[in-house]
C-alpha cells in the first residue's frame, strides 16, 4: 500500500484541494483528483524528504500560542505605522542573528514564523556561519531583535526538532 500511496495524508489533501478548486464533486473530477493525488504523492518520494521526529508536543502548543500573540501585536504595531499614528521617524533595517539551530524543519518553521509576523521578513540564512538575516520594518534596538528571535522562537524550536 505504501508503494501506491507513500504519503496518504498528502494525497488525500491533494484530492480535497482538487475538488475544492473545481467546486464540483462529480465522477470526472473525483477521478482526475485521484490521479493528481497519486502523482503528487509519488513525486514527493523523488524528493527524499527526511523523516522528522517531533518532540515535546506541549512546547509546540506554547510556541503556537506565543506566535499567535506576537502576530496580533505585530499587526497592531504595523497598522499604527501605516496609519501614521506616532510621528516618530521610522528606521527600517537588517539584523543578523547567530542561530544554534541546524534542523531543516526547525529552520523552515522559523522562516514561516518570521515571515508571518508583519513587519519582519526572513532575508537570508548562511548555513556555514549559522547566521540568519532578517529585515525589520521599524528597527529600534538590534540586540532586542536578536534576543527575541533566540529566546521566543529558536529555543522552543530546538526543543521540538533537535
Amino acid at each position: 500500500m505504501t508503494r501506491l500511496l507513500p504519503f496518504p495524508i498528502v494525497s488525500s489533501c491533494l484530492l480535497a484541494l482538487w475538488l475544492l478548486l473545481n467546486q464540483a464533486v462529480t465522477f470526472g473530477h473525483i477521478l482526475l483528483g485521484c490521479l493528481v493525488a497519486l502523482v503528487g504523492g509519488r513525486i514527493l518520494t523523488v524528493l527524499e524528504i527526511q523523516s522528522v521526529r517531533v518532540r515535546r508536543p506541549g512546547v509546540i502548543m506554547r510556541l503556537l500560542a506565543r506566535v499567535t500573540v506576537d502576530i496580533v501585536r505585530s499587526n497592531l504595531a504595523v497598522g499604527r505605522i501605516v496609519l501614521g499614528f506616532g510621528r516618530r521617524q521610522r528606521a527600517p533595517g537588517f539584523v543578523e542573528i547567530p542561530l544554534d539551530m541546524r534542523a531543516p524543519y526547525g529552520l523552515a518553521s522559523l522562516a514561516c514564523i518570521i515571515t508571518s509576523t508583519p513587519g519582519t521578513l526572513w532575508v537570508n540564512f548562511d548555513a556555514q556561519r549559522g547566521a540568519l538575516t532578517i529585515h525589520v520594518l521599524d528597527l529600534v534596538d538590534e540586540e532586542e531583535w536578536i534576543r527575541t528571535i533566540k529566546d521566543r522562537y529558536e529555543r522552543h524550536l530546538l526543543e521540538i526538532f533537535e
